[in-house]
């Protein structure tokens, strides 16, 4: 049965059926479990519709049950070269035969998203993929991003971790339960060989070494947002003050507030006593410490008929008081 669908899907990919091709493949695979052919086509098949982290996760299954099989690493080194990854994709290709390598070089052009045939009856039934088994989330530091995913009772040797430029491929494989495969192309870069990962007794937690301190938008890789600059702490000059965060939807500027009080005060338009003691407040508030005595001195011992601003005057003698026409000063007896 499964050579059939395996002949079945090698006829569908040479027609460029390849959706068609990629659901045999699977199905073969399904009763296959540890064939490495198997994965090398599906990962040929993910190349040409362009799923290249899944392309990367069969050539790295393929590579585990058959580390010698040439093909295995040649579609791994095409899907990473399509994914930018030179680097890994250098390394990958290393041993290959030159002629292999000049394949993968000239074959850079990202494939084409390839729509399925209308025409073209389907012979085979192909069932639903089935909902992740396992549910992840991440957060990120300036320097990492840590993914954990929420599996309990996971033994280590069931679980399998592999880290490209820009790829993260994670494979849970317990027996008698259906496998778990996660393999996201990451939002930015990261350093393969400072990225590592601990399985513990209700998660298993991977730290991702980045390439860049950038903020990343999402775990995964989009194109339609687009990478953060790196802030540069060294151009913020000494006169911006630093702005910290709030739990409250919306951030008081009160140095704002208290100039724009200030100024309401100033503009404001008093009648009668109120109007006089705004202007006595802003005279002395504006004048100098000679200014500011005489005031105090005169209104104090004029019992508040008087204010004069000449110190030279005022501190030379004592000011007597000068009550409005119509009236007398009286002193009180204590």
């Amino acid at each position: 049965m499964a050579s059939d669908l395996e002949t079945k899907a090698k006829e569908a990919f040479i027609d460029d059926h390849f959706e068609l091709a990629l659901d045999l493949y699977s199905q073969a695979i399904e009763l296959k479990l540890k064939n490495a052919e198997l994965y090398a086509d599906r990962a040929q098949a993910n190349i040409k519709l362009n799923n290249l982290p899944e392309a990367v996760a069969d050539a790295n299954k393929a590579i585990e049950l058959d580390p010698s099989f040439s093909k295995a690493y040649l579609r791994k080194a095409t899907a990473c070269v399509k994914l930018e990854e030179y680097q890994t994709a250098k390394e990958e290709a290393g041993d290959l035969p030159k002629h292999t390598l000049e394949e993968v070089m000239t074959n850079v052009v990202p494939a084409k998203e390839v729509e399925p045939d209308k025409d073209l009856p389907d012979p085979v039934t192909v069932a639903p993929l089935p909902k992740p088994t396992h549910r992840h989330e991440f957060y990120q530091k300036p320097e990492e991003v840590v993914v954990t995913i929420f599996a309990k009772g996971i033994p280590c040797d069931c679980v399998s971790v592999d880290y490209g430029e820009q790829i993260l491929s994670v494979a849970i494989n317990v027996p008698g339960k259906d496998a778990y495969c996660f393999q996201p192309r990451l939002f930015g870069k990261i350093i393969p060989d400072k990225c590592k990962y601990d399985v513990l007794s209700t998660k298993i937690e991977i730290r991702l070494a980045k390439a860049e301190p950038i903020q990343w938008a999402s775990l995964e890789f989009s194109r339609e947002v687009a990478v953060p600059q790196r802030v540069d702490v060294s151009s913020v000059t000494a006169n911006q003050r630093p702005v910290y965060p709030s739990s409250k939807p919306k951030r008081v500027d009160w140095d704002k507030l208290e100039a724009e009080v200030k100024k309401e005060e100033k503009d404001e338009k008093l009648d009668g006593d109120a109007a006089l003691n705004k202007f006595f407040r802003d005279i002395y508030q504006d004048a100098d410490e000679d200014t500011r005595r005489a005031m105090q001195k005169s209104f104090v011992e004029s019992n508040g008929t008087v204010l004069s601003t000449n110190w030279k005057e005022v501190g030379a003698k004592k000011v007597e008081g000068s009550p409005p026409d119509g009236m007398e000063v009286k002193k009180w007896e204590y």
